[in-house]
């Protein structure tokens, strides 16, 4: 019996010491971690996109914590979500214009010339690689190979008709589309600005007419004609101030080759057509 005690107390009086042990370093090595951490964490939606600029929500709430970054990065979350972190930090947020994703391109299969036929991996990368840039004969416009497709987590871009079209109603602005694209095709647009830019061509006149239908050809008659003066020409391509578009559309009914786009006339024809 004697030689049975003897084992069990020693194992047990082992136990104890390294419980003891293992209690002194969990305090004295302890991390200690911001009680904000988790409550930001928990506000956000947990889409862990990117978006913010940082690896997934858990970051971004230790970055809003530990860094000082802005309550309002959340795209997928928007303002209620920026709200709330706000009220937890105790800092106010910028409540600006919600902005979403936008192709700046009507290149499509009929608009747009081909140079050849591409039969290369499905990749706007791998053929903006390949030599000339992509099969596009516009060396800016949108290939139309889906790689923002591929990229987007929620369904909100699709390849139609030979170009990527943004479905604005489930784009939350993450900007995953916007950093795949070789040709820097895809911008951030306010919402309620729907008159745009709709070519990313930096040629002009007959060199852009003889790719493609729809671009901009560089003649002036938008920035001539605007009444709020808040179109100007940067490198060959009009550039919309949104501060001072009325939204007016003139730019829109001057425009020869129809290279401004009112997003509004497309959705009410779409809304027709439904």
């Amino acid at each position: 019996m004697n030689s049975l005690v003897f084992p069990v107390l020693s194992l047990g009086g082992l136990g104890v010491v390294f419980g003891l042990l293992l209690g002194y370093a969990s305090k004295k090595f302890a991390v200690e971690v911001d009680e904000r951490v988790p409550l930001v964490r928990e506000a956000l939606p947990g889409a862990n996109c990117g978006g913010c600029g940082f690896a997934g929500c858990d970051a971004y709430a230790d970055a809003v914590v530990n860094e000082g970054a802005a309550a309002n990065k959340c795209p997928v979350g928007g303002a209620a979500c920026s709200a709330a972190i706000a009220e937890i930090m105790g800092v106010t947020v910028d409540s600006s214009e919600p902005k979403k994703a936008y192709v700046k391109c009507q290149g499509s299969c009929g608009k747009a010339k081909e140079k050849y036929e591409y039969y290369g991996a499905t990749s706007c990368i791998d053929a903006a690689n390949t030599p000339g840039g992509g099969s596009k004969s516009c060396q800016y416009g949108c290939l139309g190979l889906g790689s923002c497709v591929g990229v987007c987590a929620f369904d909100a871009i699709h390849v139609v008709d030979g170009i990527a079209v943004v479905d604005e109603e489930a784009c939350v602005a993450c900007g995953a589309c916007i950093n795949i694209c070789p040709k820097s095709v895809i911008e951030l647009a306010p919402m309620s600005k729907k008159v745009r830019i709709a070519c990313n061509s930096h040629d002009k006149g007959l060199e852009v007419k003889n790719v493609c239908s729809t671009g901009c050809i560089s003649c002036g008659l938008c920035v001539r004609n605007c009444p709020s003066e808040a179109i100007t020409m940067v490198n060959n391509l009009p550039v919309i101030d949104y501060d001072k578009c009325t939204q007016c559309a003139v730019c829109v009914a001057k425009c020869p080759t129809k290279a401004i786009a009112n997003l509004n006339e497309k959705l009410e024809t779409k809304a027709a057509n439904a």
